[in-house]
């Protein structure tokens, strides 16, 4: 499957609950991988941080890789990463169907959106929790995503902030004024029972979890139930039209 094929295939399952594999036991990672295919999982989140960019390292290009080699679901690249431009290429190269640069990590966000475009990938753009949300509009058009992130990003297991509604309801209403319909919302950070029907009452399609799955197995009742309450939330939306 393409990345392009792959983005439109979540588009048309929403809503999309993402496991973080920054929280699966990478001592077992083709188990892991099984098990979350099987649970019925239709995206894996794959979180790249460099340590510079974020106080914190994880995996890079080589591990992306692997993912590659070991499933075909679509691999969603969150990179939190400086200089995004000389190294967004590279993890298309390495088989992520979705890039995702932070706003914040370069002056150039159009110019590597597009090169991540083309090269036949999708691309995404994540804002900050100090980051205004205003920031998208100039690059809209550019973005198959927008990740909304609901904590400081490099560390997992942070308390979800709920500044974040806000500014999915505002994105909500920009890609309506800007006729970017197709255009996916994502959360991460916090997200949990608790918190993931508000996030898709406020707009989000793709939802990113981390221990909220793989802290409470089996992982196919946690993303059934992660599912219907974000299907309950996004009832709510569609209602307050």
């Amino acid at each position: 499957m393409s990345p392009r094929s792959a983005i439109e295939n979540l588009r048309g399952s929403l809503p999309v609950v993402a496991p973080s594999m920054l929280m699966c036991d990478f001592g077992n990672l083709e188990r892991e991988i099984r098990a979350l295919e099987d649970a019925g999982a239709q995206v894996l989140h794959l979180d790249v941080m460099d340590g510079h960019f974020v106080p914190n390292a994880s995996y890079g290009l080589t591990l992306v890789e692997t993912f590659r080699r070991l499933t075909t679901l679509p691999l969603d690249a969150h990179l939190m990463i400086a200089n995004p431009a000389e190294y967004a290429p590279r993890y298309v190269e390495a088989g992520a169907d979705l890039v995702t640069i932070h706003y914040e990590s370069t002056d150039e966000p159009d110019q590597v959106l597009a090169e991540i475009a083309s090269m036949g990938a999708a691309t995404g753009l994540a804002i900050n929790p100090p980051t205004p949300w205003e920031v998208v509009t100039p690059v809209i058009e550019l973005c198959d995503l927008v990740l909304v992130m609901s904590v400081m990003p490099g560390f997992g297991g942070q308390r979800f902030q709920a500044s974040a509604l806000e500014k999915l309801s505002h994105l909500a209403g920009l890609r309506t004024t800007h006729g970017c319909e197709s255009l996916l919302l994502e959360i991460d950070g916090g997200v949990a029972a608790d918190t993931i029907g508000g996030c898709a009452s406020a707009g989000a399609d793709v939802f990113v979890v981390g221990s909220a799955i793989f802290g409470n197995p089996p992982y196919s009742d946690r993303l059934s139930e992660l599912a219907e309450l974000a299907r309950h939330g996004r009832k709510s939306l569609i209602e307050k039209r």
